[in-house]
């Protein structure tokens, strides 16, 4: 991105008692350079703001522009949040992969949802995964100078003929070169596989897994960590795609194939290939969802050590059973005031998993709670994640349903930071529908607090 490409960084929050605060600065006023340098994104912001000396240009609200001086102490923050992370606008994504979620919904919703990115940014910010394939060498140096480390990166195979199968690109054959290339700066990814059946499984799963623990090596491992995912499907991928959904007994032939190689690599036994392989902590780690779709119990909390891949999915739902019960146990004596009937709603993926939670909530005198565990018609899906839940999905499955009090429902299924399904159902609209209150919950803690209800819970 130019220089000229830049926009000023509007902010959408001043942080009470910050030094922005301090200064006067007001929602709707932006940021257009620090140090006479205009930040191209967070990134830039932060490193320009990490000084004891700001002069900062600013536009205020009505577009008038003003010159300030700030003093501070290194690494204090301003205290202001921004409209977006990019100032200079997304990096856009140039892969066709026949299994990418973009290209998998439905015509004529909101022009966002058909927005593909594959930024680096995002990648190092918070964690998005991108290919590499769209890089330019002013990004590749700007990530070694300024140690953007880890990134988040899609392999998904190593051998170039897989790899360029599945994003449809040519430069995506060369992903065993870009690691190299982290590996020589000391620089760090955590990789994903999405595992598509008859595509890059079997035989390319083991060479893709193989090739990548290569890289978990010393002190500063090239390779963190690698998330073997299973692809998912919807009923508005393209007709002409080549993708077959994951069967349970596929799900059970990949979590063989991978505890296998798990354990040779902790071992530094003689690999599958006859090559020793070294590996000081796990490097593989299996998605929860191959082992909801092949109905078989979730490893121990033990097993995922610190949760690497916990964003892919990697461990989300036993950290989230084992914090629940942490925090029930905490809050204990638990009751309510005044005898409460609840309907918790989640996707049918996890049914099995949270029944002991629901069951504890359900021992609290004067509270009923009823899981009702969906899948999403919406989608197409047999078997559907809670976060995949769509208005129309709850609506359909609820309406007539004695819902008691109100809906528990997990907010991971709301755009962040907005009531909004993603089918574009506002959730005003789906508690109108159904005649009920709707309370979103994020965390555990929460989850109980509403259950009983109570507003708060002391930490």
């Amino acid at each position: 991105m130019s220089e000229s490409s830049t926009k000023p960084a509007r902010i959408t929050k001043v942080i009470p008692d910050s030094i922005a605060a301090e200064m006067g600065f007001d929602a709707g006023d932006s940021i257009v350079a620090v140090n006479g340098q205009k930040p191209r994104d967070l990134i830039d912001y932060q490193f320009l703001c990490a000084d004891e000396f700001l002069e900062l240009e600013v536009l205020d609200a009505k577009g008038k522009t003003h010159k300030l001086e700030i003093e501070k102490e290194y690494d204090e923050d301003l205290g202001v949040e921004f409209e977006t992370a990019l100032f200079d606008g997304l990096i856009q994504c140039n892969n066709r992969c026949p299994f990418c979620f973009i290209d998998q919904q439905p015509p004529g919703k909101r022009e966002t949802l058909y927005f593909k990115d594959d930024d680096y940014r995002l990648s190092f910010l918070y964690g998005s995964y991108l290919t590499l394939t769209n890089l330019t060498e002013k990004e590749w140096n700007r990530i070694e100078q300024m140690r953007l480390s880890p990134l988040y990166v899609s392999v998904h195979a190593t051998e170039p003929e897989v790899r360029i199968r599945l994003l449809k690109n040519l430069r995506a054959g060369k992903i065993l070169e870009q690691i190299k290339w982290f590996k020589e700066r000391r620089l760090q990814i955590h990789a994903q596989v999405v595992v598509c059946p008859g595509i890059n499984d079997g035989e390319h799963l083991e060479r893709t897994l193989l090739d990548l623990a290569k890289f978990h090596t010393g002190n500063i491992p090239a390779v963190a960590s690698v998330a073997v995912v299973p692809v998912g499907l919807t009923r508005f991928r393209p007709a002409e795609d080549e993708l077959s959904a994951v069967t349970p007994e596929k799900a059970r032939e990949v979590i063989a194939q991978v505890q296998k190689i798990q354990a040779v690599l902790s071992q530094g036994k003689k690999g599958v290939r006859g090559k020793k392989q070294h590996s000081k902590s796990r490097c593989i780690w299996l998605a929860d969802e191959w082992f909801l779709i092949a109905g078989l119990d979730l490893p121990a909390t033990a097993d995922y050590e610190d949760y690497p891949q916990i964003g892919n999915g990697v461990g989300s739902i036993r950290q989230f059973i084992q914090q629940f019960e942490t925090a029930f146990a905490k809050l204990q004596p638990l009751q309510v005031k005044s005898p409460r009937k609840l309907t918790w709603v989640v996707g049918n993926a996890v049914e099995k998993a949270f029944e002991p939670i629901a069951h504890q909530l359900n021992q609290i005198p004067g509270l009923e709670v009823k899981m009702v565990a969906l899948s999403s018609h919406y989608w197409g899906q047999s078997i559907t994640v809670t976060g995949l839940l769509t208005g129309q999905d709850l609506l359909s499955a609820l309406q007539g349903m004695d819902l008691g009090d109100g809906i528990l429902l997990p907010s991971v299924m709301l755009k962040q930071g907005e009531p909004r399904f993603l089918d574009d159902m506002m959730l005003s609209e789906l508690a109108g529908f159904l005649k009920t209150e709707i309370f979103p919950v994020s965390g555990v803690e929460e989850l109980i607090s509403v259950a009983i209800g109570l507003t708060t819970v002391d930490s």
